[in-house]
């Protein structure tokens, strides 16, 4: 146990991420147990899960927000699950209009969320969050399917998640203190005059849409991880991108085989499954500003864990993130070295 203490005091010497981690897992605990209840859960005519929804709002809100006081962080958290909740809106009311249109059509929608989760970066940390919140509402109402009737348990959703991610931040008060990411906010000019966020989003969707075109031709299994791959890889330079994509790479290959070994573990012994998954979005929140490998380790693993405990447990489809993640992350870099390239002069020097 002394290497892992003294891992513990070397990237989080005050204790202040590992806070944040509780936070958001008490966020997305919550999140899922208001929208499980009876009242809730049964109100709405709908096949979505409004826990699931608010839990995955709740969760990815805690994650981007970083205010330095509470009312700032309940203001950010707000602005953030409205965000994801208008996302969610956009994937419900134009999914039915593009499935007629063929196989993932409807992944087209998570092109436009792809360009803003890197676009909006150009308006700080606040603006990547709420960038990020759109293409994650997107995401988790795309895995639902969810039709246009479905706004008013998306709407509840939201509210929810803004309730269940607010209030652990407020119990946490200053005992918390918000990580800057490095390089999160480019605002530098790119090539041709164009600003680095907005290049940045371009490279990010047109990535995307090459794994909608490859889905819509192959009938990937899926490929939604790989369009979240290319959303979150694309930097404020070409190295940046390939160095991310190679942390997410390795991380991913490291997280998915240990969650595929926990598998026996998610039928017989559900709650250590859930507790496994609980510790690693705190070693996840504690990694993320300075080791995005150990991150994208222990998200994978929890992704994978909570996907077995939920019934999933075909290893064909839980190991697809692997090569899905190999995908995205190629497609982005490639777009990032071809499409209006960035150097790294063309973004601002990280802050500490």
């Amino acid at each position: 146990m002394r290497p892992f203490v003294d891992w513990l005091a070397r990237i989080d010497p005050g204790t202040h991420r590992r806070i944040k981690g509780l936070r958001l897992v008490t966020a997305y605990g919550i999140a899922a147990a208001l929208g499980s209840l009876h009242d809730v859960a049964h109100t709405f005519d709908t096949t979505l899960s409004v826990g699931s929804l608010a839990a995955g709002f709740a969760l990815w809100a805690s994650v981007s927000e970083a205010g330095h006081s509470r009312p700032q962080s309940s203001r950010d958290l707000a602005l953030l699950c409205l965000a994801a909740t208008l996302g969610s809106l956009a994937q419900a009311l134009l999914s039915p209009v593009l499935a007629p249109l063929g196989r993932g059509v409807p992944e087209l929608v998570l092109v436009s969320g792809a360009f803003l989760a890197s676009y909006l970066k150009r308006y700080g940390m606040l603006g990547a969050g709420l960038g990020s919140q759109v293409y994650i509402g997107q995401l988790l109402a795309y895995g639902m399917q969810p039709e246009a009737t479905d706004w008013p348990a998306i709407l509840a959703a939201g509210g929810i998640a803004a309730v269940a991610s607010i209030v652990p931040r407020l119990l946490s008060g200053p005992a918390e203190r918000p990580a800057e990411v490095a390089a999160l906010s480019p605002v530098g000019m790119g090539r041709r005059h164009l600003s680095a966020p907005l290049v940045m989003g371009i490279q990010a969707a047109f990535a995307s849409l090459v794994v909608v075109a490859l889905n819509a031709r192959f009938e990937l299994r899926e490929s939604a991880w790989a369009i979240t791959a290319c959303t979150y890889v694309v930097a404020g330079s070409a190295t940046g991108t390939a160095q991310r994509v190679r942390r997410r790479i390795v991380g991913t290959l490291v997280g998915v085989p240990l969650g595929l070994a926990c598998l026996p573990l998610a039928e017989h012994a559900p709650l250590v499954i859930w507790t496994l998954a609980a510790l690693a979005m705190v070693i996840y929140a504690m990694a993320l500003p300075e080791r995005y490998d150990v991150a994208c380790a222990a998200f994978a693993f929890t992704l994978i864990v909570t996907l077995a405990a939920s019934g999933e447990h075909s290893v064909a489809l839980l190991s697809a993130r692997i090569w899905q993640t190999l995908l995205g992350g190629a497609l982005g870099l490639l777009a990032a070295r071809l499409i209006l390239p960035l150097r790294d002069t063309d973004a601002p020097p990280a802050r500490a």
